[in-house]
């Protein structure tokens, strides 16, 4: 049900309302001044808030300011008997969602009121997507070399600096990438995530740079590659490693112009883009046998990050496994399952080849295959381990 605070110091408006949101099955709780209204705001979570303009003690346009600073994202539609278009334009510029003129339409308020609530529920999900994307992407752990990686994506992240992430398959590089991007000033535009390794060699600049229509026989519509998707934000080449010589020849271009022309094109596009890549090869071997271009791996490598193994922090374990087992029960909708203190030692004591990655299969095949309590036991015959 959803909560309706009404501020009017006016007694028979402030009831005559309550009836009215009441028979529409809105819960509703009554403030006769400003003061009032603003300390049931701070002790209470509202959808929407209808409040008079002309009070006593404190205006309405002061009690919206004040509630602005509380909670931004509660519509707040103020109601009054006295203003203008004026006034009206200064308060939706203040951050009020509406303004409704004395004596109340019905309808109109009951469909502002419905509104607002839609806008409410749509923030409130995109809030609860992106902390659920957050949770995704956060990085687990209390080790000196995660804590070390910490320090240093929070230096890193606030500059314009491009960066190369190295690691083996399973480190958790995707997340540093991501970590950089959500603690920069970019934060707010596009991440665009490029896997090089799966787009064939033949596809990759298309995929990256875009094309024109009829550039190549499946060419059916112009298409903006990755780099323009990006503008504004960042791209995160994944497994450049991988990217075919003739690729890397136009990222260098990109880098060094902050210029890129579709497959088929001829125009000069402008793009500022943040480019943080990644890989699990060994790039200067790469050089070495002409795989790679050196002059692409010091553009790129102004920033160079290397993601310790899991066997490098095994003190993590624990509570990887633990974050890791929390999430999977919740996905499946089953009763919480608890390692036991043996469990958690035997996990510390395997070769984790695979890294994180890894581990989340594993905790995963112990949460579908193990009673509520895993055991020491459990991880002996199921997680198929390369015991020390």
């Amino acid at each position: 049900m959803a909560k309706i605070l009404v501020v009017d110091d006016e007694k028979n408006i402030r009831n005559t309302l309550r009836e009215i949101l009441e028979y529409e099955k809105y819960d509703v709780d009554e403030a006769e001044n400003g003061k009032i209204a603003l300390e049931q705001f701070k002790s209470n979570v509202y959808d929407v808030v209808l409040c008079d303009i002309k009070m006593p003690q404190i205006s309405g346009a002061l009690v919206l300011e004040e509630m602005k600073k509380i909670n931004s994202d509660t519509p707040i539609v103020m109601i009054s008997g006295h203003g203008n278009i004026e006034t009206a334009v200064d308060l939706i510029k203040n951050g009020a969602y509406d303004y409704i003129s004395k004596p109340l339409d019905l309808n109109r308020l009951l469909i502002t009121i419905k509104n607002a609530l839609d806008k409410s529920f749509l923030i409130k999900e995109t809030s609860k997507l992106k902390k659920k994307l957050d949770i995704n992407y956060e990085m687990i752990g209390n080790s000196k070399q995660i804590n070390d990686l910490k320090d240093i994506i929070a230096k890193v992240a606030p500059t314009e600096a491009r960066v190369l992430i190295t690691g083996e398959n399973g480190t958790g590089k995707e997340l540093v990438a991501r970590a950089i991007h959500n603690n920069s000033t970019r934060v707010n535009a596009p991440f665009i995530e490029v896997n090089c390794a799966a787009i064939p060699s033949e596809l990759i600049e298309s995929q990256l740079f875009g094309h024109e229509k009829g550039a190549f026989t499946s060419a059916i519509k112009q298409r903006k590659g990755d780099f323009e998707q990006a503008d504004g934000g960042t791209i995160f080449l994944d497994e450049i490693g991988d990217m075919s010589l003739s690729a890397q020849a136009k990222v260098l271009r990109a880098l060094q112009e902050n210029k890129i022309v579709r497959v088929g094109g001829e125009k000069e596009i402008t793009v500022d883009v943040r480019v943080i890549a990644a890989t699990n090869k060994d790039l200067n071997k790469e050089i070495s046998n002409n795989n790679f271009r050196e002059d692409l791996f010091h553009r790129l490598s102004v920033i160079l990050i290397k993601v310790p193994k899991l066997n490098e922090r095994k003190d993590d374990i624990p509570i990887l496994a633990n974050y890791f087992l929390e999430n999977i029960c919740q996905s499946y909708g089953i009763p919480m399952k608890e390692f036991t203190e043996g469990s958690l030692d035997e996990l510390k004591k395997i070769e984790w080849t695979g890294n994180i990655r890894e581990l989340k299969n594993v905790v995963e095949r112990l949460v579908i295959l193990c009673d509520n309590i895993i055991e020491a036991k459990d991880i002996i015959k199921y997680a198929n381990p390369h015991i020390k």
